[in-house]
């Protein structure tokens, strides 16, 4: 599956406690105020909450009217952004969009999910360029959907793009912070996995299922799903802030991606319910329509620069990951 449904807007009041990285010389120091695009949905709210914790000022990038020093005003769609209200973040991290998986991909839909993600974060690169004293790094959101259906082939940040809608969309997406990139920010890609959180996203709406012993195998199961804790999610993006050797592509998925079974299997062990039921390709084409073929996909992920940098997952397997997700 290689929906970037979690970067989607719905909020999340989940708990997380998330300690700072070890960053270099460059990295953003306590007080340091960061700028957070769609700080209101599942990974934003959390990430806000952690940094907030940690001393630092967080600015939220909003579609309404400011209601105080702490918010800047956007409208992503038509490119508009408040640059002065970012003067002065040490970095500027990017994680709008609706939700993927949220609806049928109709051609309206699809529009929708383009202006805000690839017009949006050119608005937003563009504002970074112009400032007299730019961040020091611009963490854009991305998503694994741009390699496509990998099937059983493992692939990393040196695959290219696969083919189809989610993949072209990625690397509009990608694209879109030239301008950031040209006047010299740090810029990183978080590659996002299925992020395993009870407060929306893609996996969201597995646990009330599971728990009412309703959940099953999607297809014939056998299709590879690359998840990440919401924990780690949060460390992994403060690890991209904080760490000055990376930029471009980094996948933000756990070590040890695992099929729709296993999935269905662990869910069903952490949650202590049967999983009998499933559900066939063809219905689920029927319902979802073209959202289907993300559903059915497999991207079988690693996180290669992220582990090559220092990162320690806390929850490396689906079944910590699960359970992480019920404190």
């Amino acid at each position: 599956m290689n929906a970037d449904a979690p970067l989607g807007d719905s909020d999340s009041d989940a708990p997380l406690d998330t300690e700072a990285s070890l960053g270099g010389e460059d990295a953003p120091a306590r007080g340091s105020r960061i700028a957070i695009a769609g700080a209101s949905g599942l990974i934003g709210s959390a990430l806000a909450r952690s940094l907030r914790a940690d001393g630092y000022e967080v600015v939220r990038l909003v579609r309404r009217t400011p209601r105080g020093e702490d918010e800047v005003r956007w409208d992503p769609e038509a490119q508009k952004v408040d640059a002065a209200g970012l003067a002065g973040c040490a970095a500027v991290v990017n994680l709008a969009g609706a939700g993927v998986a949220s609806r049928r991909w109709t051609a309206e839909y699809k529009a929708k999910l383009r202006a805000g993600r690839v017009l949006g974060t050119a608005a937003l690169a563009e504002a970074v360029a112009s400032l007299d004293v730019p961040p020091r790094v611009f963490v854009n959101g991305s998503a694994i959907g741009f390699y496509g259906d990998t099937g059983d082939r493992v692939v990393d940040e040196s695959a290219p793009p696969g083919e189809g809608f989610l993949p072209a969309l990625c690397v509009e997406w990608e694209e879109a912070t030239a301008a950031a990139r040209e006047a010299g920010v740090r810029t990183v890609f978080a590659r996002t996995g299925l992020v395993v959180a009870r407060g929306g996203g893609a996996w969201g709406p597995l646990f009330p299922l599971f728990q009412a012993g309703l959940g099953g195998r999607l297809g014939n199961g056998h299709q590879y799903w690359s998840f990440i804790a919401l924990h780690d999610e949060v460390a992994a993006l403060r690890h991209l802030i904080d760490t000055p050797s990376l930029s471009g592509p980094v996948n933000l998925t756990a070590p040890e991606p695992v099929t729709n079974r296993e999935v269905t299997a662990a869910m069903g062990r952490v949650l202590h319910r049967p999983t009998l039921f499933s559900v066939p390709s063809p219905a689920l084409r029927l319902v979802l329509g073209e959202v289907a073929g993300d559903v059915l996909g497999s991207a079988r992920v690693l996180p290669s620069r992220l582990l090559d940098s220092g990162f320690t997952f806390a929850f490396p397997t689906v079944e910590s990951a699960v359970r992480a997700a019920l404190r």
